[in-house]
């Protein structure tokens, strides 16, 4: 009779280590899909190192420490933005920024209240509204000056 409890007590071993194989498969499995295909250093890397460097040409509109108030030097760089999109009647992306430090709401709804302001002036320099697209608000990767963090980027498109 013991070797029939044994043979008893073998299966459910088996069966329980069995069962132990698969799950942990299932998650290798898992957190391997979920990490995607391996990343290559081909084409697309290139695009996005190339990215920064064409924003870096945009106009930028630089402001105050926690604030929306349009500065007085943003006049010009908002006049020529205005004139060049009105001569190709080229659509104008608005980019607010902002940074990582303090309150993340806050900060987001500050560039995109900056990036209103702009928006309106441009309206004030005769764009048409259509021409306008606002973005949404775009966190800063920090390293650099800290008023990178309170800018807004004018590209046209």
């Amino acid at each position: 009779m013991s070797d029939a409890n044994d043979d008893t007590q073998n299966y459910a071993l088996g069966t329980i280590a069995a069962v132990v194989a698969l799950v942990i498969a299932g998650v290798l499995a898992l957190s391997i899909w979920r990490s995607g295909p391996p990343k290559a250093a081909g084409p697309a890397a290139t695009q996005t190192a190339a990215a920064p460097a064409a924003a870096a040409d945009a106009p930028r509109v630089y402001f105050e420490v926690d604030s929306d108030a349009l500065p007085a030097d943003a006049a010009e760089v908002l006049a020529k933005v205005a004139e060049e999109a009105r001569a190709k009647g080229a659509a104008v992306l608005i980019s607010g920024f902002h940074d990582a430090s303090g309150n993340a709401e806050h900060n987001a709804d500050l560039a995109k209240r900056r990036a209103q302001a702009v928006r309106h002036a441009l309206e004030a320099n005769g764009v048409a509204p259509a021409q306008l697209v606002l973005d949404k608000p775009q966190q800063t990767l920090g390293g650099g000056d800290a008023r990178e963090a309170r800018r807004v980027e004018l590209r046209l498109q």
